[in-house]
């Protein structure tokens, strides 16, 4: 029986497609991951992670599984692994699980945060990290209308290609929390739980929301 291990991998998502291979595009961030253990292991690999993230998404804590034949050498692959990946893709642990462990389903919830920066200018160290918008809006609306995604939903018309993938086998999630607290001066994070999210929909609530805020 093969062995189960356990990722835990935080990334810079601007220069990437996204977490997930695909057929047009070998910037994945999935994808090199799963050469740099190739190489490792010198075995065929297939890695699988928790969420998919899109393009331009960072992460602070994916998770990911794989299998492999060997046993392995915990912190040596760790250290092989980020000599081999690009600077804005890092490992930060490998843990060996039960055999039956997978990453996906085992995830009980997923968290997304998405940053605004609202001042008159944004820096040029903060835009790879926050949506730059400077109109005036009205914050108690925005808390007003996030309670109304709060809960289970057919979330279709927040996902950009509703005839693809998840919107068009699972449409319906369910957003547990969505916190929307200023963190600092001109800096605002909205806060979503859920047990998980459909293509560019948490982008398209936030539109929605600032949309409401704004009074459009």
């Amino acid at each position: 029986m093969k062995n189960t291990y356990i990722l835990t991998i935080t990334y810079d998502g601007t220069d990437y497609c996204g977490w997930q291979l695909q057929q047009n595009s070998k910037n994945s961030i999935q994808g090199l991951i799963q050469n740099a253990l190739e190489i490792i292991l010198k075995e065929k690999v297939f890695v699988i992670g928790a969420s998919r993230t899109d393009a331009g998404v960072h992460a602070l804590d994916q998770k990911a599984h794989f299998k492999s034949d060997k046993e392995l050498d915990l912190k040596k692959i760790v250290c092989s692994l980020n000599g081999l990946l690009p600077k804005d893709i890092r490992i930060i642990s490998l843990e060996k699980k039960e055999p039956s462990f997978h990453a996906r389903y085992a995830a009980k919830s997923k968290t997304y945060h998405y940053f605004l920066n609202t001042a008159h200018y944004q820096s040029p160290f903060d835009n790879r990290y926050s949506f730059h918008f400077f109109e005036k809006f009205d914050f108690q609306l925005l808390l007003e209308g996030a309670k109304y995604f709060i809960g289970t939903h057919d979330f279709t018309s927040f996902s950009n290609d509703h005839l693809k993938g998840a919107a068009a086998i699972k449409p319906i999630k369910t957003i547990f929390q969505l916190n929307i607290k200023e963190t600092s001066k001109n800096r605002i994070l909205f806060e979503f739980k859920g047990d998980g999210f459909l293509y560019k929909m948490v982008r398209n609530i936030v539109g929605t929301l600032l949309d409401i805020s704004t009074k459009k």
